[in-house]
């Protein structure tokens, strides 16, 4: 089955689904405000930020689960439908968003969080710059804005002290990187997704676990091989795994190098946040933890 079938079976599936829209909820309550859908948690949480007891978020790519393979849900789909405003990462990382909306009937705003973010070949992982989460919230901002005019100018209020938090995060940021030895700045994770991280604090991309964005593709024998070499030659003293993906691989390849692979509670937030109700499960908090686990590996602590 394509996968634009496979959308429209779950759109079909989604109609069939008991009534629970964003007015005639479980307990009986309608939800507060504007009625936002958000498809990634990153993009959810700048949403929840700026639009405060105003919006009422979903977010449809729930935490660990890998927005390179998601498929929407019945249930997602009936959520896009139901939103007044949709809410999207861009640069193709929702490739399945398009036929989700046609098949939703969603005819209202969809706000690209990407529009003015200086762009990597094909890379759509652009939070993990905090200036570019500053361009993001701003889109957001104006999109809320233009959907709810009543509250444009708290989530103007809201907006600004969010992106004096960005701020801070980045200037904590590079000062964890000044920190070490540029001979030491460089990094080797599970896929390419940290591009805009490596080229904001100046870091040396060594390579990857998996060979390209797509958290599907695999090394080839002479690619793992060529891996280890580079591991070993650049005296590059880890490989960090991210927490949707498994670290089987990763794993074997330090093994051979002779690095340690930093996973578990440690692993990095690639493509997704924390659990919610955690400090990681924010934006600012799954970035934090990765600025400081990834300083304190190549710092040897």
């Amino acid at each position: 089955m394509s996968h634009r079938h496979r959308i429209l079976a779950l759109a079909a599936a989604a109609a069939a689904l008991i009534p629970l829209t964003a007015c005639d909820r479980a307990d009986g309550a309608a939800p507060a405000g504007l009625t936002v859908v958000a498809t990634t948690p990153e993009v959810a949480d700048f949403a929840r930020n700026v639009g405060g007891t105003h919006v009422t978020v979903t977010q449809l790519i729930k935490v660990g689960v890998d927005p390179h393979d998601y498929e929407p849900s019945p249930a997602d789909i009936k959520a896009v439908g139901d939103a007044a405003v949709v809410l999207e990462n861009g640069v193709g990382l929702e490739e399945w968003l398009a036929p989700a909306i046609s098949s939703a009937g969603f005819r209202g705003p969809v706000v690209d969080a990407s529009q003015g973010v200086t762009l990597r070949p094909e890379d759509p992982h652009i939070w993990h710059n905090p200036r570019n989460a500053k361009v993001m919230v701003g889109n957001i901002a104006k999109g809320l804005s233009a959907a709810d005019p009543a509250h444009a100018a708290d989530f103007a209020t809201n907006s600004a002290a969010y992106t004096a938090q960005l701020d801070d995060l980045d200037r904590d940021n590079q000062a964890a990187f000044d920190a070490l030895p540029a001979a030491d700045r460089k990094l080797v994770t599970d896929h390419d997704a940290f591009g805009y991280y490596v080229d904001r604090y100046r870091l040396e991309f060594v390579g990857s676990v998996i060979p390209s964005m797509d958290t599907s593709a695999e090394l080839s024998a002479r690619q793992l091989t060529d891996l280890v070499a580079k591991i070993r030659a650049t005296g590059t003293k880890a490989i960090f795994t991210e927490s949707s993906l498994p670290p089987k691989t990763a794993e074997a390849i330090a093994k051979q190098a002779g690095v340690q692979v930093i996973g578990g509670e440690e692993a990095l937030f690639g493509d997704s946040l924390g659990e919610p109700g955690t400090p990681e499960g924010t934006y600012l908090g799954a970035e934090r933890h990765n600025t400081r686990v990834i300083t304190a590996a190549l710092a040897g602590r």
